[in-house]
């Protein structure tokens, strides 16, 4: 089914889009987007969205089963408090993607702005997943609770000095892991992690969740996997309870 969307308010396009899925419609391409906002917000139905144009902010909110695919690039607040499904984003995205993520994949294939990852969380078989193909601003993984982020870098120089990421990284981070393809300065991470290198564990999970990515984008996974990758974690699960507890 194809949803023209050029012109239309965001509501009449997202009554649309349920009006598909409540009648048993299993792939939907909406064409001629151009920052409509709230799209598969909170559907809990497995059905394929194709988007052709850039979304607005909230994407995938709440969502949990779709699978969304986005030819272009991504606003900010993509995959808000996901808790299942899968979100691929052909471009660039905004800021604080993932936030309080659940559950689900995100898969970005250009660069990322500023606090990306923030708050997510996992419980038990509920791990959520980002994989950011290019760079990262400041405060990717701040104060994440559980989940993986992985960032490669394929690309960078988008932002200042050739930096796969900014500054603040994983600050008041104190559960999950984020894999870095490439070596970071101490002085850009926060306080409450360290790098480490890898163990065999950590070598599946990213061969797994990098050998994904690529089939999407239509990359070579061999190669992005023959670099050098490093894990941050937390060096305490209370990072900051000196103030506020005794």
């Amino acid at each position: 089914m194809i949803i023209n969307a050029k012109g239309m308010y965001y509501r009449n396009l997202n009554e649309k889009v349920r009006e598909a899925v409540d009648s048993g419609e299993i792939d939907i391409k909406l064409v001629n987007v151009n920052g409509q906002r709230y799209i598969a917000d909170a559907i809990d139905t497995p059905v394929n969205i194709t988007i052709e144009g850039v979304p607005g902010n909230n994407l995938g909110a709440f969502m949990s089963g779709p699978v969304v695919v986005v030819t272009a690039n991504g606003q900010d607040h993509i995959a808000n408090t996901m808790n299942d499904g899968k979100i691929i984003v052909h471009g660039d995205a905004g800021d604080v993607l993932g936030y309080g993520m659940r559950g689900g994949k995100l898969f970005i294939k250009g660069d990322v702005g500023y606090r990306v990852g923030i708050h997510m969380k996992e419980y038990h078989d509920k791990v959520p997943v980002i994989v950011v193909g290019g760079t990262a601003q400041d405060f990717f993984g701040e104060y994440m609770a559980g989940g993986t982020l992985i960032l490669l870098g394929l690309d960078t120089g988008s932002y200042d000095n050739d930096r796969i990421a900014g500054n603040y990284l994983a600050t008041g981070m104190h559960g999950g892991v984020i894999y870095i393809r490439g070596r970071l300065e101490d002085y850009q991470l926060g306080k409450e992690v360290s790098q480490l290198e890898l163990d065999g564990d950590d070598r599946a999970v990213v061969e797994k969740y990098v050998t994904e990515f690529a089939d999407d984008m239509g990359l070579n996974a061999e190669e992005i996997l023959a670099e050098e990758f490093i894990k941050i974690k937390p060096v305490s699960h209370r990072p900051y309870g000196n103030l506020y507890a005794y």
